[in-house]
């Protein structure tokens, strides 16, 4: 982990306590800035029972386009159908190359 990714880290935790602190300051900015009634409208018109059954379908079915597997916590090997646990390159039962 690179120093500039582990101050981006800090820096967010720090912009989210503040956030969290703030949030009913933030809560009421937003209502009158009117984006609490698009979303209730949002929410009334477009996001029905149905649709939501079929994002979360999609969601499940979603396949990666880099090389079709499910995404998953383990993999296994195509030869053997052996469990695999983190990157490996090869199986360690059959030796094939994974």
């Amino acid at each position: 982990m690179t120093l500039t990714i582990r101050k981006i880290i800090v820096l967010s935790c720090i912009g989210l306590i503040l956030l969290l602190g703030n949030v009913l300051a933030v809560a009421n900015w937003l209502a009158e800035k009117g984006v609490v009634d698009k979303a209730n409208w949002v929410r009334e018109e477009f996001l029905t029972g149905t649709a939501i059954a079929v994002i979360v379908a999609l969601l499940i079915l979603l396949v990666s386009p880099k090389n079709g597997r499910v995404v998953s916590l383990g993999r296994r090997c195509p030869v053997c159908d052996k469990r695999l646990f983190g990157d490996p390159k090869y199986c360690g039962e059959c030796g094939s190359r994974v």
